[in-house]
């Protein structure tokens, strides 16, 4: 029986090209700026994004620290939505090795922060407060269903922070299944930020990687920050090398993983006992819940012993995500294990 897992992304293998990338890279030391797949890397996806250099870091947690660290001091102020990456699942770095506060505002169903909300949370210069100094959006939204945010809103509230004095960097780690859902390049969801990270490793089905991208002087400052967190990779080429294939090779595609999204949504819908956590599916993560009279418990282990991987966190509604490892008929396959297990779950709870 082949395990259908929907927990995340994450869990894409690499494909056949870049593991034969990965062996035949050019590699040199990268922390003396010597390795030629890094720096091809880097490049690659400066134009990409539309800025003037990156930076290639081991991780999205890390290249979000990273910018958080070079755009602020410590005892500043940040701004992040109460359902931002950074705030819930990256352990605090901001705070522990930055020193900054985290201040939030409440996301909407998309991911969208109230420009309203914005203005007001922008701190005044008064000797009581600390200076607001960096404000964060996340593209797509992880913890609101894969939200997407257009370049219209995105403008509008890079706008305001630059008029207030605030610098902003964007959580781009599914940044191109957002350019992907809206039709437009990536670099124009990120034209107006300060900073971008991506990532390699989840749709784009790299092992290991994310780029922040940004200015020249930004990025000379971030690499000292990703040296002083241990990020000089030596020869880092050779995972490198499986980046460039990704971002080469992989972002059309993810349209097909957001169809396939579509298509579970729907069926889930059609399942008694369970409830869609959102009104529409834009890119590849569905939201759902059970009704009351089904044990998550006995859902959770019944499913995966059924062969099926779902993502439960924090007592929110379970999250699957569709991605290159799950094809459209593991999608409908899938679909008939959970409406079986259901159909188990609804007889044990009239027993």
């Amino acid at each position: 029986m082949k395990v259908i897992d929907l927990r995340s992304d994450t869990v894409t293998h690499p494909t056949p090209e870049m593991r034969k990338a990965m062996f035949e890279a050019e590699v040199g030391d990268d922390v003396y700026r010597e390795d030629p797949t890094v720096n091809r890397l880097e490049t690659m996806a400066a134009e990409i994004m539309g800025k003037k250099a990156a930076l290639f870091t081991t991780s999205g947690t890390q290249s979000n620290l990273i910018a958080v660290l070079t755009h602020t001091n410590h005892g500043d102020e940040i701004i992040v939505g109460d359902e931002a990456h950074i705030l819930w699942y990256e352990v605090g770095g901001a705070a522990t090795l930055g020193g900054v506060i985290m201040r939030t505002l409440p996301n909407d169903s998309c991911g969208r922060l109230n420009l309203d909300d914005i203005d007001q949370a922008i701190r005044a210069n008064d000797i009581h407060y600390p200076e607001t100094r960096l404000l964060c959006l996340e593209n797509t939204h992880n913890r609101c269903g894969g939200g997407v945010l257009t370049t219209d809103y995105t403008d509008e509230v890079c706008n305001l922070a630059h008029t207030r004095g605030l610098k902003v960097h964007l959580d781009g780690a599914r940044i191109f299944n957002a350019a992907i859902a809206l039709g437009v390049p990536a670099r124009a969801l990120a034209q107006n930020s300060d900073s971008v990270a991506l990532c390699l490793s989840k749709g784009l089905s790299a092992p290991v990687g994310s780029l922040l991208c940004g200015s020249k002087d930004f990025i000379e400052r971030a690499r000292k920050f990703r040296k002083m967190l241990g990020g000089g990779m030596r020869q880092a080429g050779i995972i490198a090398a499986a980046g460039i294939v990704a971002l080469e090779t992989m972002v059309d595609r993810l349209a097909e993983d957001h169809s396939n999204a579509r298509c579970l949504a729907q069926g889930l819908a059609s399942i008694k006992g369970i409830r869609l956590a959102q009104d529409e599916i834009p890119t590849n993560i569905v939201m759902f819940s059970l009704s009351p009279e089904l044990s998550v418990v006995e859902f959770v282990e019944d499913l995966e012993r059924a062969g099926v991987k779902v993502g439960l966190r924090d007592g929110r509604p379970f999250r699957v995500v569709t991605h290159r490892m799950v094809s459209s008929s593991d999608i409908e396959e899938a679909l008939t294990r959970i409406e079986a297990v259901c159909r188990r779950l609804r007889r044990r709870a009239r027993e």
